[in-house]
């Protein structure tokens, strides 16, 4: 029995002898960030409702595809978030406070640069995004007029990555919650108000975001900065440290490289799906909404042991890591287990309210169990993914993420030509499965390299 102070587990202060890893440690963190990534979808739906109603078709396929191109462009910047967590997470587990300060503002620097970077760039994005997406006519004035004042967010959004992951890195799940309903729901406010009450349309939605990124980094500069012991702030020397510069750039390129490789095996996803007709790509398409559902909870459940596992490999507490994963990885599991069998038996409710098309609800319908399959098999992805990133084990974590990619060319080649649509999600399921399993194969070899080196 772990007889370590109860006092770590209620307000997050180290003790001599490192902290006691609970249920309600990890789910103190898992529940606040699922529910707050729950938000972004309602954001989603808010806008499209909001641009629906405008009554221009060519106005809301133009915010579809730039919603899409700031998923991707974002999608591969969130490293920062990721990075900031796990080594704000060490440095809260070594009760090194002036050291948490400075991570934060090396990554708030570095979210600036970026920022200010894209928006300086975005005359080639978007000719890129164009492009790469091929809109016309009004569909590309609606899609010009939409990103060209959305990322004017850029600088906000990346900032707010780096907030967020500083207020995970240090466990308070609850004021990552607080940051996210306050961005997501000034954003659906504003939209409805200026694209809807004021009539602005889709640059409305646009300006909406802008202004809601911007009163949440307002905000949460005020609850962090405001937080910091002033007794415990870094010299200008120590945050431009070259050798924690250099750790910080190698785990944002290692996280940059994974995300690219993940995106690029969900288009393959599309890509070839879309060689089946489009009755089968809507089919895909509504289905894909179930492994969005999943991914909530394990991505909620990636975040606790992105905290737990950096906190114990800082504080050097080898049990507190092993209990970590032990625990992280019963609740992914666990969930996704109910979820599967929820899925399965509320699937086909769930699609005919999602799609009215009957064709594309009986070929769904036909995929279900695949789609529920994938809360399973990607349950252990999704945790060890947050286990390697709050470990610092990005380089590991990208290789074993480019060896899983090969398997999926490879599954992909074998399967979908015999078996059609059946044979890619059953390549994505292994994919899945196959990213969780490599990196579980490294767990204890790093794991007594880490902590060895710790002693």
């Amino acid at each position: 029995m772990d007889t370590r102070s109860e006092t770590t587990v209620r307000d997050g202060r180290r003790t001599g002898v490192g902290f006691a890893v609970t249920h309600r440690l990890v789910l103190s963190i898992a529940i606040p960030m699922t529910i707050g990534f729950v938000t972004t979808p309602l954001l989603g739906l808010t806008d499209t409702a909001v641009v629906g109603r405008t009554g221009s078709a060519e106005a809301l396929a133009g915010l579809a595809i730039g919603a899409v191109l700031f998923d991707l462009l974002f999608g591969s910047l969130n490293f920062l978030r990721a990075s900031t967590t796990a080594l704000v997470a060490q440095a809260f587990g070594r009760g090194d406070q002036c050291e948490q300060q400075a991570v934060f503002w090396r990554s708030f620097l570095l979210a600036i640069a970026f920022g200010l970077v894209i928006v300086l760039a975005s005359p080639l994005l978007l000719s890129a995004g164009l492009a790469l997406l091929g809109p016309e006519g009004r569909v590309a004035e609606a899609t010009v007029t939409y990103f060209s004042i959305r990322i004017l967010a850029g600088p906000f959004s990346l900032i707010n990555f780096t907030l967020l992951g500083f207020v995970l890195g240090r466990g308070r799940g609850t004021t990552g919650l607080f940051l996210q309903a306050l961005l997501n729901g000034t954003n659906i406010a504003l939209s409805v108000y200026l694209g809807l009450m004021l009539g602005w349309g889709i640059a409305g939605v646009a300006w909406g975001t802008v202004i809601g990124e911007g009163v949440a980094v307002v905000v949460g500069l005020a609850i962090v900065v405001l937080g910091f012991d002033r007794e415990k702030a870094p010299r200008i020397a120590a945050i431009f440290a070259r050798s924690r510069l250099i750790a910080l750039i190698a785990i944002n390129r290692d996280l940059l490289i994974r995300t690219f490789v993940l995106l690029g095996a969900f288009t393959l996803l599309t890509r070839i799906g879309n060689g089946f007709g489009p009755v089968a790509l809507a089919a895909n398409a509504v289905l894909m909404n179930f492994f969005m559902v999943a991914s909530f909870y394990l991505d909620g459940m990636a975040n606790a042991a992105e905290q737990i596992a950096g906190r114990a490999i800082g504080a050097g507490d080898r049990q507190a890591f092993d209990r970590a994963v032990k625990l992280t990885a019963l609740w992914s599991f666990g969930l996704a287990l109910v979820t599967a069998v929820l899925f399965l038996v509320f699937g086909h409710a769930a699609i005919a309210v999602l799609t009215t098309a009957k064709e594309v609800r009986t070929l769904a319908g036909e995929y279900l169990p695949w789609a529920a399959l994938t809360a399973v098999t990607g349950a252990l992805a999704f945790q060890m993914d947050g286990i390697f990133i709050g470990a610092t084990w990005s380089r590991e974590m990208r290789n074993m993420m480019l060896a899983a990619f090969g398997g999926y060319l490879v599954a992909l080649a074998a399967l979908v030509p015999p078996l059609g649509n059946h044979g890619l999600w059953l390549a994505l399921n292994l994919f899945l499965a196959l990213r969780g399993l490599l990196l579980v194969s490294l767990l204890r070899g790093k794991r007594d390299q880490t902590f060895a080196a710790s002693q």
